[in-house]
């Protein structure tokens, strides 16, 4: 089908698994982090950028009033009425109420570049995912006995037009007036209710003028789901298969515009998030105190050098060669480095202390979701270096073994979760032990002994305690390779990865940038109260490093 020029397209990179329905049975929305390779792509053919907020409002309605759930834009809030604010006690978790009524939207797409929208997607077996399936097939049901009825009841499909009408016009751009007129003429609802009235209304043919339609809006990645609505013939079905693929228009046109608006809702937030802070630090002058402690203790870290492990390798295999060392030497405080070491330390909060730093309190959720994830990466080094040094170079070097040893680790590792630690290590080290041995044989390689594989399962047993070296090594590494990060950047640290990391350089990379994005974002909205602090911390005489500019 031809297209016409200078017409609008929405061409995000990934699809987003929308099934729409009409308005009164329409999807959950859900915010999702997508990995850092992911890139929403959004962009138009023959379009322009879409920069202010009100477009948004205007043109991409999410969700409308009465659904039950409200979305990510409309955060939930139970806080504290005004009068409770006003009390010292557990102002840390009132804290967390308050600040929720920032826009949660503008804090995650600001933080997280690869930032879309998805549909909540319902497990068929769930309860809610069965009454929804069963509710959406009653209705077309319906439609379609209205449509077989003679005469015909045109009273459903009126409001299905009306609706898809809607959805088209919202996917248009302010300049494309023309195409505006066309469907507010093709779609004229007085002239359709006319028609039904007199049994004369015609879904076919407006069913292929809509197609045509969204053949000129839709992104290129939506153009076979187009195509293949041109071939169906049942109405109901052509009706219902239009629905979905323009759900996923609309979803497109979301992170479309997400995207466009990513600078202006990132200086949103945390201006926004600054002001409210603000205004709970002038109501309650000690709202600083855990933070101040947290500060410390990170200035007093890096005055004082690290316990090294006495059976750990010599200390120039552990530290991170140059230009990284310099992340890891004791240099004259700065700021930079104080906040460094203080959000390394978040990685290792006990969960029993409640003293954790108020400016953090809304991101604790997700820096324990990193220190899970450090925990994970952690483990499955410290299997793959074992194996390593058990199973040889020659094994080790082949990709496709060292990807398949880490799909089986990951997914027993699983089980720590629900199964007690010495179990759950248990099955890991034998299923890796049977992975060597039935490798080395694949390879023609000589087999394990049965003196080697005892003693490499009786290592994998233990690699979970804190106090087995081989833990105690790739936890520092790791560590060291987050300061590097916050330090030097994420592309610039993997360059110089300390050994034994460079087997989940792809998994080490994908933290790296969440820890980085969450600090940055951290840095941009309490950099101000960060710098009072440490003037406190830092000696007189490194003073003129204590710059503003510095955070």
């Amino acid at each position: 089908m031809a297209r016409r020029r200078g017409c609008a397209r929405v061409g995000p990179a990934r699809p987003s698994p929308l099934a729409a329905q009409p308005r009164w049975y329409g999807p959950s929305l859900e915010v999702r982090r997508s990995p850092p390779d992911s890139a929403v792509a959004a962009g138009r053919r023959g379009g322009d950028s879409i920069s202010k907020m009100t477009d948004v409002e205007e043109n991409v309605p999410l969700k409308d009033p009465g659904d039950a759930e409200s979305g990510p834009c409309k955060p939930e809030t139970s806080g504290p009425t005004r009068e409770d604010m006003s009390s010292p006690k557990d102002h840390p978790f009132r804290l967390i109420d308050t600040v929720n009524d920032v826009s949660k939207l503008s804090k995650e797409s600001g933080m997280n570049h690869d930032f879309h929208m998805e549909e909540k997607v319902l497990p068929p077996s769930s309860l809610e995912g069965r009454v929804k399936e069963t509710t959406h097939n009653a209705f077309w049901d319906h439609l379609e006995k209205q449509l077989l009825a003679i005469p015909p009841d045109f009273s459903c499909a009126l409001e299905l037009l009306r609706e898809i009408k809607e959805i088209l016009l919202s996917l248009l751009l302010p300049r494309q007036n023309r195409l505006r007129s066309e469907i507010e003429e093709a779609l004229d609802m007085n002239l359709l209710k006319q028609e039904a009235e007199h049994g004369a209304l015609n879904v076919p043919h407006l069913s292929k003028y809509i197609l045509s339609t969204m053949t000129l809006l839709c992104a290129p990645v939506r153009d076979e789901a187009v195509q293949k609505l041109e071939n169906v013939t049942d109405p109901v079905r052509l009706l219902r298969g239009i629905f979905q693929v323009l759900g996923l228009m609309k979803m497109d046109m979301v992170n479309y515009t997400i995207r466009s608006l990513q600078p202006q809702l990132q200086e949103h937030s945390v201006q926004c998030e600054r002001a409210k802070f603000q205004e709970l630090l002038n109501k309650q002058p000690s709202l600083l105190d855990h933070t101040t402690k947290w500060l410390t203790r990170a200035a007093a870290d890096l005055s004082t050098p690290p316990p090294s492990c006495p059976d750990t390798p010599d200390s120039s295999s552990v530290v991170c060669p140059s230009p990284s060392e310099a992340a890891n030497s004791l240099e004259p405080l700065s700021p930079k480095m104080v906040l460094s070491q203080g959000f390394l330390n978040l990685l290792l909060w006990d969960p029993e202390d409640e003293e954790f730093p108020e400016t953090l309190l809304m991101d604790r959720a997700q820096l324990q979701e990193l220190e899970a994830q450090l925990r994970q990466l952690t483990i499955l080094a410290s299997v793959l270096l074992v194996a390593s040094s058990f199973s040889g170079s020659v094994l080790f070097g082949s990709p496709q073994f060292v990807d398949k040893l880490k799909r089986i680790t990951k997914a027993l590792m699983e089980e720590l979760k629900s199964r007690p630690e010495e179990e759950a290590m248990l099955t890991v080290s034998e299923q890796v032990s049977q992975e060597i041995h039935q490798s080395l044989q694949n390879m023609g390689l000589a087999a394990l002994s049965s003196d080697n594989t005892a003693s490499l399962i009786g290592e994998l047993q233990n690699i979970t305690k804190k106090e087995n070296c081989v833990h105690s090594v790739i936890g520092q590494r790791i560590h060291l390779f987050l300061k590097c990060c916050l330090v030097l950047g994420v592309q610039r640290s993997l360059l110089d990865l300390p050994g034994g990391l460079t087997l989940i350089e792809v998994e080490l990379a994908e933290l790296g940038q969440k820890f980085v994005s969450l600090t940055h974002h951290n840095q941009q909205v309490f950099g101000p109260f960060y710098m009072e602090i440490l003037k406190t911390l830092i000696p007189p005489a490194q003073a003129l490093e204590t710059e503003v500019g510095s955070l």
